[in-house]
């Protein structure tokens, strides 16, 4: 594995954000027999007192019977980043709300995802290079 970002500075000065293919949204159920059907598909999936939130392609979500009427893009944030590190998801999420872009925030083991409605992706994806530059 390449080397591990520890500081918000190497965090953001290396983070070299990808818009990834595909558009996601968030569903939630508390049916498992639903859970079950869903979830090979999901990108990500959330155990939460309501029920199970799951990240799933805007078609499966469709195709399901769900609402996908809040399409999302992910945008990968490419740096290794340590999971006892401070500050990255401070610096994205503070300058993605300056400019207006909501997101939500998926901190995984290698990366960190950025997840923004669709018709704001492109706008965002300038914001962190804009984000990532000032840190370099």
């Amino acid at each position: 594995m390449p080397e591990v970002a520890h500081t918000a500075h190497d965090m953001i000065a290396g983070m070299t954000p990808t818009l990834t293919p595909g558009v996601f949204v968030f569903i939630t159920t508390d049916d498992p027999a639903c859970f079950n059907a869903l979830s090979s598909q999901a990108i990500s999936t959330f155990k939460e007192a309501e029920g199970m939130s799951l990240l799933v392609p805007a078609d499966v979500a469709e195709e399901a019977g769900f609402d996908a009427a809040h399409p999302m893009r992910c945008i990968t944030l490419n740096v290794y980043s340590s999971l006892e590190g401070v500050g990255l998801t401070a610096a994205v999420s503070n300058a993605l709300g300056e400019a207006g872009i909501p997101c939500n925030m998926i901190a995984a083991y290698h990366h960190d995802h950025v997840f923004v409605p669709s018709d704001k992706a492109s706008k965002a994806m300038d914001v962190l290079a804009r984000l990532q530059s000032q840190a370099k």
